[in-house]
């Protein structure tokens, strides 16, 4: 890592006065074209850090996240040459390992394959300042409309040029997604940035990756130890546990049938279950054995997991009750964007891979060849495995979550769609009038899925989770929205007349790519080295 002595301490100075002009010989903005609100954070991340002052110019408040904010800053080298800056300023409140487990990723992998590296660094008590290279990139919304077969081509090679050196140290990600790969156009350059979430693979060659997943995992344990410990370790108050014991005694736990009974005629079947496999063969088990000897400390683990006052109503309702929300969650990472997490994310599969970026890339890439961003919209992780079945289908979504330990229901069947005819309807061309009219039925039979619930929520003593899902009309109005796009398409998805000819002439090694990246297994997913050797991107 550079040093600051390398900057010119004039250079704020020469801002001021007027002095300083960018690349592109036009003056720096002006101070009173900024917003109040981004005028005053600029000035207390001056008071945070004074030494920003001798060296950069904040020009501009460019990104706000849940764990930072970036500024673009312009600094004058002892060379006299102008330089951009990307400032990113951790919030004070970030863990000090998560803090110097990013800078590392940034320093030891970053600087090459598209790789977003760093260049200085700038602490003052909690307040962390990383001062990265700044590349000018183009909104994804405006590439949408404008970029060629080719182009898309070049992106998703440099994405996953990227990944793949990540993954060699090591590095999942864990937050891929347009906004994060930064693109310019006319300069053909790439970046990928923000290793905020990014966790280690049991053999990274990232130091302070493995003290994090250490931290991690500890916390996983406390979680779980601290739900299922008992009543003589975490004793609750006397008043309340002999009223929590009787009511407990008095009142039975619903039983629920396994699988969903079969919904009344003219009315959808609309709640799924999901259970934890390994959690059942437990629960048969102490079936057999019998009752618990301690009953009374069982009673008052159970109540104070999910109070026994509260009776569950939401079965096969369009709605999850607080009850089941209150149930105790399996321990798992889930950090991510809406919309680009794994299927095994949102089931809360407790060992994540590599491969978790990798679908987030089919994501990406299944965005490009759409013209539809974001593709996948959803409030929470039922919705969003949802939305996934609609285009990747239930049953090949059940098998999946069987090979890693987890067991998903639906109450109706959703056929896997065919990603060609999918993306060419989406994205307005008219190579799809030309496919037979098996394939068009193909889509239009999708608006009848009524929702899916992965898996968190099951007990660790096996009982059966079962809700149903909260926004059932939004699953639906999204598969109706695939046969409406078939009559119009918005602005910002339509493609261009003159590049019609170009899309329908998309090859087949494009969907076997896409459809690759978007496989349900993540241990048959492809890897970033394997897509980068995939015939699709043969001459490149």
């Amino acid at each position: 890592m550079a040093t600051l002595e390398s900057l010119s301490k004039d250079s704020f100075n020469l801002h001021q006065n007027g002095q300083l002009k960018n690349d592109s010989g036009k003056e720096n903005k002006d101070s009173h074209k900024l917003s109040t609100e981004i005028k005053m954070d600029i000035e207390k991340l001056y008071e945070a850090v004074p030494r920003l002052s001798s060296f950069f110019f904040i020009e501009d408040k460019i990104g706000e996240g849940t764990f930072s904010s970036v500024y673009l800053a312009t600094a004058q080298l002892k060379s006299g040459k102008v330089e951009k800056f990307a400032l990113k300023h951790l919030i004070p409140t970030s863990h000090p390992v998560r803090i110097a487990a990013e800078l590392q990723c940034l320093t030891v992998a970053g600087g090459e394959d598209n790789v977003m590296g760093v260049k200085y660094c700038l602490r003052k008590d909690d307040h962390v300042v990383i001062v990265m290279p700044y590349l000018e990139h183009d909104s994804f919304l405006d590439l949408l409309s404008s970029m060629k077969l080719d182009d898309v081509r070049e992106y998703m090679y440099n994405l996953l040029k990227a990944l793949r050196r990540i993954h060699h140290f090591g590095i999942i990600h864990r937050d891929i997604k347009p906004s994060n790969f930064l693109y310019n156009g006319c300069l053909k350059k790439y970046a990928l940035v923000d290793f905020g979430l990014a966790q280690g693979t049991p053999n990274t060659k990232i130091e302070l990756l493995k003290v994090v997943r250490t931290e991690d995992q500890q916390k996983s344990c406390l979680k779980t130890k601290s739900a299922t410990s008992s009543g003589i370790k975490h004793p609750p108050s006397q008043t309340t546990s002999k009223a929590l014991v009787q009511h407990s005694a008095e009142k039975q736990p619903i039983k629920r049938p396994w699988p969903p009974t079969q919904a009344k005629p003219g009315k959808p079947a609309r709640s799924i279950k999901t259970a934890d496999i390994t959690s059942r063969k437990i629960l048969v088990a102490k079936r057999k054995a019998g009752p618990s000897k301690n009953t009374s400390s069982c009673l008052i683990r159970k109540s104070s997991v999910c109070p026994s006052n509260l009776t569950c109503d939401c079965y096969t309702t369009d709605r999850i009750c607080s009850v089941c929300f209150s149930r105790r969650h399996q321990v798992a990472p889930r950090a991510g964007t809406p919309g680009f997490r794994a299927p095994e994310v949102l089931m809360k599969c407790p060992h994540q891979t590599s491969a978790i970026d990798m679908w987030s890339a089919g994501v990406v890439f299944l965005s490009l060849l759409s013209a539809r961003y974001p593709f996948f919209k959803a409030s929470d992780d039922l919705t969003a495995l949802a939305q996934i079945m609609t285009i990747r289908g239930s049953k090949e979504t059940v098998q999946a979550a069987k090979l890693f330990g987890k067991a998903v229901s639906c109450s109706k069947e959703c056929p896997k769609l065919d990603l060609r005819t999918l993306c060419e309807r989406l994205r307005g061309t008219h190579c799809f009038s030309k496919r037979k009219s098996s394939q068009k039925s193909e889509l239009m039979d999708c608006s009848h899925i009524s929702g899916t619930v992965p898996a968190p929520d099951a007990k660790d003593e096996g009982t059966k989770q079962t809700a149903s899902l909260s926004s059932i009309q939004e699953v639906q109005n999204q598969a109706r929205k695939v046969t409406q796009d078939v009559e119009w398409n918005s602005v910002k998805g339509k493609a261009k007349s003159s590049d019609v000819k170009n899309w329908c002439a998309v090859s087949d090694l494009a969907y076997d790519l896409l459809d690759k990246l978007l496989d349900l297994n993540p241990a048959t997913r492809i890897t970033a080295e394997m897509a980068l050797e995939h015939p699709f991107f043969e001459g490149i």
